[in-house]
């Protein structure tokens, strides 16, 4: 990727301002035109939702898919939704993990991330404010920028469990607090909103009024027993929870029955894969490994549908315990389509702004969501009766 950057940045060098636009345009645009030529999407449900959002520079895509969710549900029951502030989650997020890294000694993962869990535990724990009380942009930028912030509150938290007294004191948690106020700006303890007055706690309770206890997480783990609850084993679950484990076909139809009964579902899976294009709005697993694909294979890989390989539960396993599948990102399924081929997939709203092929949204096959879906988060009610068991 840098030899990319150095050598398109050393073309424009000897261009023109125009010509300089153009090799940007044919940069960014040549695979991307031929992608939205080669797929004709047509959609089968499309559940109502709210608008796309950009989570910047920072790690809090479990936030804004969380986020989402909740204001879905809103919808659902047939409320207006609320634009509910995403980092407010993630501060309170960052004082309970700043918390257990203290206990852990510092042995647990530091820095942006969360879970799909994180947010109802927030949103009940904490409550919940509106987007235009509660932006997090209090450093002078109009967008979400958590690098130093981040580089900041762990070098605090390291000193903070190396301190040489001995003792540690319950000011370093008031300390800690300020410096997230510094950066996204403190709390208020009641705000108006549209006319009346409320907590953060009050207005989770009766502006929201999404019931936490509705939500349920699932994992499909083949090392551990089948339709009970076990650990999430992955680096960003630091409050250590755990959730229902399924089957990796029970994924689709649990996601198949949620949306035809009118619920999203929260999607957290891997996306380091080459046959995922943000860029594109496509995800699909190729009949033939990205390795062994020849130059040309690989520069058409969007370019219309392609044959997919067969998912085995053998084959999802190994690529959780190779790392070949990690807990990268979390997003929203929204909807169903169908291609040209009659092939399916799932809409899924992302948090990355509105700058790809599909204006925000990915179209994800369901071959793609049985290999690399690490956990689903979603009202009970949606799930198909006989699968939550006890």
């Amino acid at each position: 990727m840098k030899k990319i950057c150095l050598a398109a940045g050393l073309a424009l060098l000897t261009l023109g301002v125009h010509a300089q636009d153009d090799l940007i345009n044919a940069l960014e645009n040549n695979t991307s035109l031929a992608a939205k030529e080669g797929f004709i999407f047509k959609p089968v449900m499309n559940l109502e939702r709210t608008s796309i959002k950009n989570q910047g520079s920072s790690g809090t895509c479990w936030s804004y898919a969380g986020n989402a969710l909740l204001e879905s549900e809103m919808l659902r029951e047939g409320k207006q939704a609320v634009d509910i502030s995403e980092i407010y989650t993630a501060r309170c997020v960052y004082i309970e993990k700043a918390k257990n890294y203290v206990r852990m000694h510092g042995n647990l993962n530091w820095g942006d991330g969360g879970l799909l869990h994180d947010v109802v535990n927030i949103y009940q724990q904490y409550g919940a404010l509106p987007q235009e009380v509660y932006t997090g942009l209090n450093y002078g930028t109009d967008i979400n920028r958590f690098g130093e912030m981040q580089s900041a509150l762990k070098g605090f938290l390291d000193g903070i469990i190396q301190n040489k007294n001995g003792t540690l004191t319950p000011n370093w948690l008031t300390a800690f607090t300020a410096i997230l106020d510094s950066y996204l700006g403190a709390v208020p303890e009641s705000f108006e909103y549209q006319g009346k007055t409320y907590t953060p706690k009050s207005f989770a309770h009766e502006v929201i009024g999404v019931k936490a206890e509705s939500f349920v997480e699932l994992v499909a783990l083949g090392h551990e027993p089948l339709y009970q609850e076990v650990f999430i084993p992955v680096p960003d679950n630091w409050s250590f929870d755990y959730a229902y484990n399924v089957t990796m076909n029970d994924f689709v139809s649990i996601i198949d029955n949620a949306l035809e009964e009118g619920y999203t579902v929260g999607w957290a899976a891997d996306v380091s894969e080459k046959y995922f294009s943000w860029k594109n709005g496509i995800a699909y697993v190729p009949e033939v490994s990205y390795r062994d694909m020849s130059a040309e294979d690989r520069q058409t890989m969007f370019n219309g549908p392609k044959a997919e390989s067969a998912i085995s539960e053998d084959m999802r396993n190994q690529a959780f315990d190779n790392y070949s599948t990690t807990d990268d990102h979390a997003m929203q399924i929204v909807g169903k389509a169908k291609d040209q081929n009659n092939r399916e997939y799932y809409i899924v709203k992302n948090s990355w702004g509105t700058g790809n092929d599909h204006q925000g949204y990915l179209y994800v096959t369901k071959n793609y969501i049985l290999l690399k879906t690490n956990s689903l988060y979603l009202n009970k009610d949606g799930i198909p009766k006989g699968i939550l068991k006890g």
